[in-house]
């Protein structure tokens, strides 16, 4: 299943739910991650002030995965590269005495 989260109000809804689905506690989570319930409690609670790594563990430990969808289509790459193509014409060479 998808959960599509665009604020932290939301992220915080879907880490409160995916915890309840697996019938987990919050003390149940923190032993898992290593950490207390509190701290748990407060990676809930307030997942805009929380760090990406500790967030996506909390993820992985209840049996999801980040992923980051584009609603824009990618820009062409040069192969091996990893740099963007440009699509614009070279500009002209100026006239006149080097």
């Amino acid at each position: 299943m998808n959960y599509p989260v665009n604020t932290s109000l939301q992220l915080r809804a879907v880490l409160r739910a995916l915890r309840q689905s697996r019938n987990l506690s919050q003390a149940e989570v923190g032993q898992l991650l290593g950490v207390n319930q509190k701290r748990v409690a407060h990676i809930e609670n307030a997942p805009g002030v929380t760090s990406f790594d500790q967030i996506s563990r909390l993820i992985n430990v209840l049996g999801g995965r980040v992923l980051i969808e584009t609603s824009e289509p990618q820009p062409a790459l040069t192969a091996g590269t990893g740099k963007k193509r440009s699509r614009r014409r070279p500009a002209a060479t100026p006239q006149g005495n080097w």
